[in-house]
């Protein structure tokens, strides 16, 4: 099998590869290497790939570059590049968000017309659902976004349906909730709390923190994303939520953080951030059933994996 993974030097992507050669896949692997963070970070999450004879790393921007040639031969899309962050993507960076959400995914799907792949999974978000009051939340869910990232990211999904529905692309969307791990991008909440503690800093808590939380480790992830691309036939044009099972109040996980972490910490309260929602939580059901998808790694299990990543990163 012959995979194309977008934005393969993330933190989702980097670990799909690395999980598909260990599959004995061939993998095509594009990022455009915008310095959204340190480009060095990128690079460390590519490293063991980048020496795999089955790896071929092309740098390039899914909004510009011709994009047919790269799906020849190509049996699976996974797409999980584009612009990440609630709170950024409003004013002036909206115009990223459109361009890195919405039109590459156009593009993308545009150039899979007629190509002849199998599957394209695309990694949407949570983020769609909002403040939908119904709990836990279906796919059914009537989405409610209430950000501008969010509302990209709902698009590009209605994006999916439309070149399924009029043009046959077998497309497949995996709703990410909270996703946590090694390589975590430094913005991303777990990355700055642990690494807060780790320096004895105060760890920045927007809200009340009597928010809730449905995380999910990233090889939950990556596994229900594989179970995605390799789906019955009957799973294509349907959506899936991809939780961890692991909710939670943030309150309650700075104590278990701080166990982890083996010392006291100190939370510097913040004000609340536009767009931010107040809970989250999965109804898995549909991807147990079709998908055979099973969260396996639990909370406090996945911060320690983390923070040793944490200790590692910044020992360096």
């Amino acid at each position: 099998m012959r995979y194309l993974v977008t934005g393969c030097a993330g933190f989702i992507g980097s670990h799909l590869v690395d999980a598909l050669l260990q599959r004995d896949a061939e993998v095509i692997g594009i990022d455009s290497m915008v310095p959204f963070y340190d480009l060095n970070l990128k690079r460390q999450n590519l490293a063991r790939a980048l020496a795999h004879p089955r790896f071929h790393f092309i740098e390039g921007d899914l909004t510009k570059m011709p994009l047919k040639p790269l799906l020849d031969d190509v049996d699976v899309v996974l797409h999980v590049a584009g612009q990440p962050g609630v709170r950024d993507s409003w004013g002036e960076q909206f115009e990223a968000y459109t361009r890195n959400n919405v039109l590459a995914t156009e593009r993308l799907l545009h150039a899979a017309v007629g190509s002849g792949i199998k599957r394209f999974v695309f990694s949407g978000s949570s983020s769609i659902y909002g403040d939908a009051p119904e709990m836990p939340w279906r796919e059914s869910t009537c989405p409610q976004p209430r950000s501008p990232y969010a509302i990209t990211k709902l698009a590009a999904e209605h994006l999916c349906r439309s070149y399924h529905l009029d043009f046959g692309v077998p497309t497949i969307v995996v709703r990410y909730f909270t996703v946590y791990g090694p390589r975590q991008r430094p913005d991303m909440a777990f990355h700055r709390f642990l690494k807060s503690a780790l320096l004895d800093e105060p760890i920045p808590l927007f809200g009340s923190g009597q928010q809730t939380r449905d995380f999910t480790y990233i090889s939950d992830i990556v596994a229900g994303t594989l179970a995605a691309a390799e789906a019955p036939d009957h799973a294509v044009g349907q959506v899936f939520n991809l939780g961890g099972g692991s909710r939670v109040v943030l309150l309650d996980l700075l104590e278990m953080l701080s166990e982890v972490v083996g010392k006291p910490v100190t939370i510097q309260r913040l004000g609340k951030q536009a767009g931010d929602v107040r809970h989250t939580w999965a109804d898995i059901s549909r991807s147990q059933a079709v998908l055979g998808y099973e969260p396996q790694v639990g909370l406090r299990e996945g911060l320690a994996r983390e923070f040793a990543w944490i200790r590692d990163v910044y020992d360096r």
